[in-house]
């Protein structure tokens, strides 16, 4: 039998697992053996009880569970001591950061693991049920309003009392991607205004449709790149978008940054001065912290002050959300396993475009395009 193993996550702060109860029944169905580590989804809600009910088996060390393993599903990129435990021709699917894990990139290549990087999902409509990068975005989008919200010193919908009226918050969202639009719905039905910047004109209407304004910018660029993702925009024009949104944030009482590009640093949108022009009180949450974030004073995973503003810089939000962020991320990979597992058997659909998509390494090499082509990531690899 082809055996399925989910170890327990083992980076700090990841409270998700890489298959729910639910997914697990699904790859039973299909004809799989599940192991699950022992504790690998208590963080997440999910008991041994009910993965065992379900019909997976326990094993009580990783060491047991990656040396009997076919397919290997996990959340957070593997350690040196996880990717030093994959057999050549195990399956392994996870987020890897490719683009900057170059080392770890290297040892799955070098110890010939058939390796698919969550995060290369091609943004196709057959794509959308497997694309991790939005099921994770959406719930980021959703939590950086509440802890926006947690961190203010007032509250966000308009309120009349005997007392008077309060005022509904003022909340600007930089990025209108799955992050951002769901920031936007949040917090309008939390009961605040908000205003949306995108450097691509054609999310205008999305975010329009979601009862926000969007924030016009002028001579604005072609700024959409593969898929639907936005790609870098020259520094002339940052320039130009930072002058006008200064404006606006100096009314804002929350700011949710969520610009990023694949593969690259994120954009700095908002700069000390612009820090600076702000309210004091004001919030400041950078989704994009752990790619360089989207804010100067941004630290990961650490709140700054600055002159009465706030810079919150969360890594890892969907964490903070793992019943549901795991609930979301299993179906993903169940969805991309089942394209590679047909009539019992592991194999690569050569035609398929989003399993080549996804697919980074087999047999000892590299696959990808981005990966193979020129200007791609150096990897190297010893024979």
């Amino acid at each position: 039998m082809t055996t399925v193993f989910v170890p327990k996550e083992i980076r700090a702060g990841e409270r998700r697992v890489a298959a729910s109860p639910e997914s697990v029944k699904k790859l039973i169905k299909a004809g799989l053996e599940v192991a699950i580590e022992s504790g690998a989804g208590r963080q997440a809600g999910f008991s041994d009880d009910a993965y065992t009910s379900s019909g997976a088996t326990l094993v009580t060390t990783s060491a047991a569970g990656y040396q009997a393993a076919d397919i290997v599903f996990k959340v957070a990129p593997p350690e040196k001591g996880e990717a030093e435990q994959l057999r050549a021709g195990t399956y392994l699917f996870s987020l890897l950061d490719p683009y900057r894990n170059t080392e770890l990139v290297q040892t799955l290549v070098a110890r010939k693991v058939t390796v698919f990087a969550m995060e290369l999902v091609p943004r196709t409509t057959r794509g959308q049920a497997l694309d991790v990068l939005s099921s994770q975005a959406s719930i980021a989008g959703y939590k950086a309003v509440l802890v926006g919200a947690e961190r203010l010193g007032k509250i966000f919908p308009l309120l009349m009392t005997a007392a008077g009226t309060i005022q509904p918050a003022k909340v600007v969202v930089l990025g209108a991607g799955v992050a951002g639009l769901m920031a936007l719905a949040t917090a309008k039905r939390l009961g605040a205004t908000v205003e949306v910047s995108d450097v691509r004109p054609a999310v205008k209407e999305q975010v329009e449709s979601l009862g926000g304004r969007f924030i016009d910018l002028p001579q604005m660029p072609t700024a959409e790149g593969t898929g639907g993702y936005a790609k870098e925009v020259t520094k002339e024009f940052l320039e130009q978008q930072r002058a006008i949104l200064k404006t606006r944030l100096a009314a804002a009482d929350v700011v949710i940054t969520t610009a990023q590009v694949p593969g690259k640093r994120a954009p700095v949108l908002l700069s000390r001065d612009m820090i600076e022009g702000m309210k004091p009180g004001a919030v400041v949450v950078d989704i994009a912290a752990a790619q360089g974030g989207n804010c100067e004073l941004t630290r990961v995973d650490e709140e700054v002050e600055h002159q009465g503003v706030f810079i919150l810089g969360p890594s890892n939000l969907p964490a903070t959300v793992p019943a549901d962020a795991s609930l979301v991320y299993a179906r993903n990979l169940l969805t991309l396993l089942l394209l590679v597992w047909k009539d019992k058997k592991l194999g690569i659909p050569e035609t398929d475009q989003e399993v080549m998509g996804t697919l980074l390494a087999r047999d000892g090499a590299l696959v990808h395009p981005a990966f193979t082509a020129a200007g791609a990531p150096a990897v190297s690899v010893a024979s």
